[in-house]
């Protein structure tokens, strides 16, 4: 009898306690797998969840069904040590199951999420700066293993640290039919005749989320496009109820919130979806808001009009409009609008396509880039240079290799940026007869764009300046990548009530060509 007793608890246990994981490091995500039933349609059928618990925190987060009668709930931890965790379900076969896991010191290259920092900057949970250099790589994630290993190889060696790319493909005939017929659709089906939008293909999400897995590894985080209307009356991806849409959304911040590297990106050109209203979004935006445990970076990238950015449920600016980035002086106006960080993730594309938007030439890529960065705001990069007869094969679509002038000269300008104030490059003086970005009284990157100057007198705006304050210079050839120390330091004294001067009215030379910047850093 006492056998049969101890036969029993111990089975009790074995169906009660989940054993995984034992040790996660911070910000890595622990994964709770269980199985589960199979009938009916789980993805709207069954609901689960998991409450985990660490002294005085307790939070829950929703699961998802991954196929084949299992499934998972993936949490990321944000504090260290014992975390407990209890199951929800209206099954009994996932409801009530609990256990526990250990959340470590996290690795060196593991700086947990981006956050908003200074108010119009990011950087990593942990503090560690992050500088946006972006890129855009809409639909490699769809390309066929080799094109992408090629991608990331390629990204290693670039100076881009965010990439932009859609969550579902684009309609496109190879896609659609033909060799390189994408096997996966996010629905269940292949045309838009036999779609069951009620049940995902775990499978395309397994893909997906192996992806956002390889740009973490090499440090990358992930702008993740959720809605895109480039159907073309194909699909019907684009033209879903909101009921739909709000299933997709949930299931999504279920299956990938758990990845430190993830930035949620409402949708690409969110006014060319006419079947989505205004109202439609922001209930969307707080769909994302209510089940994301982690507070990941949220936007929407605009077309013809722009969203309310100044909305309580947006994190920062993510803005096509490439004029805010031909002048100086338009970042700025943009963080005094809407009081955030501000990324231009759609300035044209260096290219020679026959669009508008894929015409920039390296020099005009990389000058949009300086008026942004040393007006307060960052860029995301895109190429169109074609290289084969297929118009689809270009950076932007599917990856590959960069064949572009302006990386380079972007990772030239990141230096730059990474070697500046930790706080980040502020607007100094956008009209103070030229475009000056970085810290008032210690560090100014002045940018002369496409004034060919042969001479600047050495003279800073007054905020923050004392007379006898010294500082040394450098100047930058932002084109050939070059940068020369000049052999002087420079002491203000009080010139005007708007600025100050050197003691000694110095000037200095420059060579009279265009794209060139001087760096003025305080002598400690």
């Amino acid at each position: 009898m006492i056998k049969k007793v101890l036969a029993f608890i111990a089975l009790f246990i074995l169906n009660c306690v989940c054993f995984a994981s034992d040790t996660v490091e911070r910000w890595d995500y622990f994964e709770l797998s269980l199985n589960g039933p199979t009938g009916g349609n789980p993805f709207i059928g069954v609901r689960f969840s998991a409450v985990f618990e660490n002294d005085e925190t307790q939070v829950e987060q929703e699961g998802f069904y991954d196929g084949d009668g299992v499934y998972r709930v993936r949490f990321m931890p944000g504090k260290e040590g014992l975390w407990t965790y209890r199951t929800k379900s209206n099954r009994e076969a996932l409801n009530d199951k609990v256990g526990e896991f250990t959340c470590v010191k996290p690795s060196a290259d593991n700086h947990g999420p981006v956050r908003i920092r200074n108010q119009y900057h990011f950087g990593y949970e942990d503090g560690t700066p992050f500088f946006v250099f972006g890129t855009t790589l809409y639909e490699w994630a769809f390309q066929p293993e080799h094109v992408r290993q090629q991608t990331l190889e390629t990204l290693k060696s670039s100076p881009f640290n965010k990439v932009r790319m859609l969550l579902v493909p684009n309609y496109r005939d190879k896609y659609a039919k033909g060799p390189e017929r994408l096997e996966h659709f996010p629905y269940i089906g292949d045309s838009k005749e036999n779609w069951d939008f009620s049940r995902f293909d775990p499978e395309f999400f397994r893909h997906m989320e192996e992806c956002i897995k390889q740009l973490q590894d090499i440090g990358i985080e992930t702008d993740l496009i959720l809605f895109r209307p480039y159907d073309k009356g194909k699909w019907g991806f684009d033209t879903l109820d909101m009921v739909t849409n709000e299933r997709f959304v949930r299931y999504v911040v279920a299956r990938f919130g758990a990845f430190r590297n993830i930035w949620w990106s409402l949708a690409n050109e969110n006014s060319y979806i006419k079947s989505l209203t205004d109202d439609d979004w922001d209930h969307l935006f707080q769909v994302v808001e209510s089940c994301d445990l982690y507070g990941h970076l949220r936007s929407i990238h605009n077309a013809d009009r722009p969203y309310d950015y100044n909305k309580p449920w947006v994190t920062h600016v993510s803005l096509q409009y490439y004029m805010a980035v031909r002048w100086p002086g338009i970042s700025p106006m943009l963080r005094d609008l809407y009081q955030k960080p501000v990324v231009h993730d759609e300035i044209n594309y260096e290219g020679n396509i026959e669009s508008r938007w894929g015409q920039l030439s390296g020099e005009q890529m990389v000058y949009r880039f300086w008026n942004a960065y040393v007006g307060g705001a960052y860029v995301t990069h895109g190429e169109v240079l074609q290289t084969t007869d297929d118009p689809t094969n270009t950076w932007i679509s599917m990856g590959g290799q960069l064949h572009g002038t302006s990386p380079r000269r972007i990772a030239f300008l990141k230096e730059i940026v990474n070697d500046g104030p930790a706080a980040g490059l502020d607007p100094i003086d956008q009209l103070f007869e030229t475009n000056i970005g970085g810290q008032y009284g210690s560090y100014y990157l002045i940018y002369f764009g496409k004034d060919p100057i042969t001479e600047w007198q050495f003279k800073l705006p007054k905020e923050k300046l004392k007379p006898g304050m010294k500082f040394c210079a450098d100047l930058i050839d932002t084109w050939n990548m070059n940068i020369t120390s000049i052999e002087q330091v420079f002491e203000v004294e009080k010139f005007n009530r708007y600025s100050y001067i050197d003691k000694d009215k110095s000037k200095i030379q420059l060579p009279g060509r265009q794209y060139m910047a001087l760096q003025i850093k305080r002598v400690e």
